[in-house]
């Protein structure tokens, strides 16, 4: 059987490869934070989010230990989320320019959500072998969002990994992966072009 989006989607949320995310994500669950403690966390790797149909495709790093991992939204329930999610509403990608978690309404159109990694990581910065083993997944992604012309790599991570998929995928006859840089622009092919931005984190804005 071929694979769709929610096909995939329940794959990822069902994995538990990599056993020191497993561990991780499971132990915030669980012990949370004090202004989370009446949250049932999530708890689980996060699936992409957004329209299947999408042209516009942004990669971020991982869920937040007390954002996507407590809401299972991608950049839901945190600070990153909140810039985001209000740019996507001003560009008139996002029915509404807050996202609190995953029944709050919000819907995204011309526009996909993923990450890197699929589990917070500690310290926000999952190892190699980890972003290794979640590599399929957004490989999966990239074939399966069939509209693809533009991809926004968030952070050096996911400019890095982008291009990287797509030439695994054998989308660009590029020898070289263009360096990263904040507005940075790359074009693929004929058809699509990658774009470098800040991490949308409290830190970079």
């Amino acid at each position: 059987m071929s694979k769709t989006i929610p096909s995939l989607h329940r794959s990822i949320i069902s994995c538990h490869t990599c056993p020191r995310l497993v561990e991780w994500r499971e132990e915030i669950a669980q012990t949370k934070i004090k202004r989370f403690m009446d949250w049932e966390y999530w708890g689980k790797p996060v699936p992409g989010f957004g329209d299947a149909n999408a042209q516009l495709l942004l990669v971020g790093l991982a869920p937040a230990a007390h954002g996507a991992n407590r809401t299972g939204r991608m950049f839901t329930g945190d600070e990153s989320g909140k810039w985001l999610y209000r740019a996507l509403f001003k560009a008139g990608f996002a029915n509404q320019s807050s996202s609190t978690d995953r029944s709050d309404g919000l819907n995204l159109t011309n526009c996909y959500i993923t990450a890197v990694c699929r589990c917070a990581p500690p310290q926000n910065k999952p190892a190699p072998d980890e972003l290794k083993n979640c590599r399929p997944f957004i490989l999966d992604e990239f074939r399966l969002l069939k509209n693809l012309r533009i991809v926004i790599g968030l952070g050096k991570i996911g400019f890095d990994t982008a291009f990287n998929c797509m030439k695994e995928l054998e989308w660009t006859e590029q020898k070289s992966r263009p360096k990263f840089s904040h507005g940075e622009i790359a074009t693929v092919n004929s058809n699509i072009i990658l774009l470098g931005s800040y991490h949308p984190s409290q830190r970079s804005t």
